[in-house]
């Protein structure tokens, strides 16, 4: 079942006025005009940020948390949650740095590589709690948040990396440009494609819906649940550990605490785009959507002049308000498939 079949399909017999109350009633299309309504405000504020230069530095600010939301999006999906993956992030980032200090003259595709291999390794580790050991994901993903973050003292020694000690083919890949975009943006844009192709041209990503909207059915159609969510932790951290490589060469600096509480604005990127919680519910394009509004708050505010407690405020009543939709609106479809299928069994008798 693909992300786009949980949507209420639009006749095409339908009047032109049901159709457009079909359209305005998808969270995608109701993001997207939020997504527009805030840049309005904020250009009528401050003309700046609607710039070409701005726009392109939301865009790049933007794309690590786009990449991050499409991996916590698929474990979201098998009724899991990644904790760890801001920690995966750091630990790769740091392993790569300390790469570059001590081979500068190394070619930028090598940490890009090794970050997402050490990543995958730690995935693969979560996957493992989750799918053979049998350990909640909270549980699981929640220690080994603790242990990344404190593999990276211990590998580091509680230092700094900044710089001046990485080698400049390792710092200028993510802000290296193609077309007038950095690579940062075009690898958002391969992993959401990648994304929305596995979801719904594979089979396996389709089998995500199935487990998260119900694992026991999923089992006895023959879905292997637990190979799904091994696969699921073992893809978040091959996500994550590339974006430690990128964030770290982006920001020119590795250490300790590097993206620290990351997660919970990963986690909050899906939920305002539409992905349940409760698992087997979401769509590539909610989650992007989702990811784009948060980046465009954390990068407007400031503009406008909003202190940081506002922003950390704001940013929470948004979260708050997307959980309370997303359960409204779950429980009205609930009644809705509900009324018919009563209405289907009296016209059936």
């Amino acid at each position: 079942m693909s992300g786009h079949m949980l949507r209420p399909a639009i006749s095409l017999r339908a009047d032109p006025g049901e159709r457009l109350r079909a359209i305005l009633d998808r969270r995608e299309t109701i993001l997207a005009l939020l997504i527009a309504l805030l840049l309005l405000l904020v250009g009528s504020r401050a003309p700046v940020f609607l710039t070409p230069a701005s726009i392109d530095a939301v865009l790049t600010d933007t794309a690590v948390l786009v990449m991050l939301a499409m991996a916590q999006m698929m474990v979201i999906l098998t009724r899991g949650i990644d904790l760890s993956v801001a920690s995966m992030m750091a630990l790769s980032g740091m392993s790569v740095a300390l790469v570059s200090m001590d081979q500068p003259d190394l070619p930028a595709i090598v940490p890009l590589f090794l970050a997402t291999a050490i990543g995958t390794g730690l995935g693969a580790f979560n996957g493992t709690l989750v799918a053979a050991v049998r350990l909640p994901p909270i549980v699981a993903t929640l220690g080994t948040l603790s242990i990344y973050r404190g593999a990276i003292f211990v590998l580091s020694g509680g230092a700094w990396i900044s710089s001046h000690e990485m080698s400049e083919a390792f710092l200028a890949f993510p802000r290296d440009r193609l077309v007038g975009l950095t690579h940062l943006f075009w690898l958002a844009v391969l992993t959401v494609a990648a994304t929305a192709f596995f979801l719904n041209r594979i089979r396996w990503g389709r089998e995500l819906y199935a487990v998260g909207g119900n694992p026991a059915a999923a089992r006895y159609v023959g879905i292997p649940v637990e190979r799904r969510q091994f696969l699921v932790y073992t893809i978040s951290g091959a996500i994550s550990g590339l974006c430690g490589y990128l964030w770290v060469a982006r920001y020119a600096i590795a250490y300790t605490e590097v993206a620290y509480g990351f997660e919970l604005t990963v986690i909050a990127a899906c939920v305002i785009g539409g992905v349940s919680i409760a698992g087997g519910i979401g769509t590539v394009t909610g989650a992007v959507l989702g990811a784009l509004f948060l980046g465009i708050i954390n990068n407007a505010l400031p503009v406008i002049d909003v202190s940081p407690f506002w922003q950390t405020a704001i940013a929470g009543i948004v979260i708050l308000t997307a959980v309370v939709v997303n359960s409204r609106s779950e429980a009205a479809k609930g009644k809705r498939i509900l009324r018919e299928a009563r209405g289907t069994g009296e016209d059936g008798r």
